[in-house]
C-alpha cells in the first residue's frame, strides 16, 4: 500500500496544533520533518522543526519521518534520537566518503531507528547501490532540496524507476520515498515509477479536506 508522509514545512505556527491534530485524524502515515541548517541548503528551519516535533509528540502518535538537509549530520541525529522517530534520513551529498555514510547508518540503527539516505536530483543513483542493502529507505528528491512548493522534475521519475528495478533485481526490500512537487496531478506518475512513500506538503496543507486529498494522493 502506498503511504503518505505529510511535510509540515508550510504549516503556520499559529495554526500548528490544530493542523497536526487534523492531519492525524486524516490518517497521514507520517509527519515529514524537513530539517534545514541554512548551510547544506539556503533555508534554516532547524529551530522551528524541532519545536513542531515536540508539539507533535505531545498530541499525536503518528510516526515521524525526519529528513536532514544539513552538513553536520551527527549533531542532528543526536538531536532527534530522543523523539524516537520512525525514520532518520540524511543526504549522501553531505558525507565526505563511504566510511562516514556507514558510520551514520550504524549510529541510527543502534538507536532502534530506521535509516534513510536521500539524494538530490542530479546525483547518480549508482552512487547509492553499495548502501542499499544496509538501509531501510532511499529518498529520491524530485525537486531541488530546500524549498517547498516546487514543480516535480520529470527526469527524477526515471531515477525512481531505475532504483526500483535495481532493488527488485537484487531482492532488496528497501522502500523508495519520493519528495518534492507531489500533488494530485503528479502522484500517479510517481507511484507508477515505483515509489512506496510519497511526501506531499502544500497539496495537503493548502487543501480544505486533508483526508480526501491524502486518499487521492494514494490513488485509493
Amino acid at each position: 500500500m502506498i503511504e503518505v508522509s505529510t511535510s509540515i514545512l508550510s504549516v503556520k505556527e499559529e495554526d500548528s496544533t490544530k493542523t497536526f491534530y487534523n492531519l492525524e485524524t486524516a490518517k497521514t502515515d507520517y509527519f515529514h520533518i524537513d530539517v534545514m541548517d541554512g548551510k547544506f541548503v539556503e533555508n534554516n528551519t532547524s529551530n522551528m522543526m524541532y519545536k513542531y516535533t515536540e508539539k507533535i509528540k505531545q498530541i499525536s502518535n503518528t510516526p515521524l519521518d525526519i529528513h536532514l538537509m544539513v552538513n553536520d549530520i551527527n549533531k542532528y541525529i543526536e538531536e532527534y534520537i530522543p523523539v524516537y522517530p520512525s525514520y532518520i534520513t540524511f543526504h549522501l551529498e553531505a558525507c565526505k566518503n563511504k566510511e562516514e555514510v556507514f558510520k551514520y547508518i550504524e549510529k541510527i540503527k543502534q538507536n532502534g531507528i530506521k535509516v534513510g539516505i536521500a539524494i538530490k536530483p542530479e546525483t547518480k543513483i549508482e552512487d547509492m547501490y553499495k548502501f542499499l542493502p544496509y538501509i531501510h529507505l532511499v529518498l529520491i528528491m524530485t525537486v531541488e532540496p530546500g524549498k517547498g512548493g516546487q514543480k516535480l522534475i520529470p527526469y527524477t521519475l526515471e531515477k525512481i524507476n531505475d532504483i526500483k528495478k535495481y532493488l527488485m533485481d537484487n531482492n532488496l526490500d528497501t522502500y523508495i520515498e519520493a519528495d518534492g512537487g507531489i500533488n494530485l496531478e503528479t502522484s500517479k506518475d510517481v507511484i507508477n515509477a515505483g515509489a512506496d512513500i510519497l511526501v506531499a506538503g502544500s497539496a495537503i496543507i493548502n487543501s480544505n479536506n486533508y483526508e480526501e486529498i491524502i486518499k487521492k494522493i494514494r490513488r485509493i
